[in-house]
């Protein structure tokens, strides 16, 4: 099967579905339909679904990712002992394990298309995440609290393991405790890290953009934690907007 044939393959199993997507149309315009594809991976709640969907959703997302060009950590140049900044796509790293800036829910962004890394993390993985979140928060039995982290597989991203955390949403003034609590989301995924043999990790700028915790402030306690917390983890530290960049560079040397 060719990407195009599995692209239109997965679109028409997601919309018979559901009963309420029986008047979409499959729009003939390729980069209509990716768009298409990717919001019905979005809205799905997290369920059973056949192995077949499975075996050519994953070889067309593992193509995605290749035609987007795969980093390898190796291909990297420290900026201190162990640490490193990356600009780019978090989705297309491949190292031990990337961390995703989740939501309290853990199964996700459920808006269609929307650019938050929580959505492109779940989109390039697989609907296999969104059920395995699920999971995990049937099994807790809550939310998941902030400042805390869990590890899944990455399914179709190059790397090996997402590791999810919860960061502090800033609603006026950060306070002492929203601090302290993203200082947590960073040594609790090192911890995690740690605990499950990993070498590498792959921090997101957690909690800015949509959780509103200024950039500048999040960078500095990203770095103190890490310095204090990473021993023999490499770290890096992935931006995808300028002004993080500077940031970090400026902090980093």
């Amino acid at each position: 099967m060719e990407q195009d044939e599995r692209l239109i393959f997965l679109i028409k199993k997601l919309i018979a579905e559901n009963t309420q997507y029986k008047n979409i149309s499959i729009p003939d315009n390729n980069a209509e339909r990716k768009k298409l594809l990717r919001a019905l991976m979005n809205v799905r709640h997290p369920d059973y679904i056949g192995d077949e969907f499975l075996k050519v959703q994953d070889e067309y997302l593992k193509e995605e990712t290749k035609t987007k060009g795969i980093t390898e950590m190796a291909s990297l140049t420290p900026v201190e002992d162990g640490i490193y900044i990356w600009q780019g796509d978090i989705t297309t790293l491949k190292c031990d394990a990337i961390v995703n800036a989740a939501n309290s829910g853990m199964t996700g962004c459920y808006a269609p298309c929307h650019a938050c890394i929580d959505n492109c993390i779940h989109t390039y993985a697989g609907i296999q995440l969104r059920l395995f979140c699920a999971d995990i928060i049937k099994r807790q039995g809550h939310n998941e609290p902030a400042g805390q982290a869990k590890i899944t597989p990455a399914y179709n991203l190059p790397c090996k393991y997402v590791i999810h955390t919860v960061g502090p949403i800033i609603y006026e003034k950060v306070t002492k405790e929203d601090s302290r609590l993203l200082s947590s989301c960073y040594r609790s995924c090192i911890e995690l890290a740690k605990e499950n043999g990993l070498r590498s990790i792959a921090f997101c700028c957690i909690s800015t953009g949509e959780f509103h915790f200024p950039n500048a402030l999040a960078a500095r306690i990203a770095v103190q934690t890490v310095r204090r917390y990473k021993d023999d983890i490499e770290v890096i530290f992935n931006v995808f907007k300028d002004v993080d960049y500077e940031i970090y560079r400026e902090l980093l040397g």
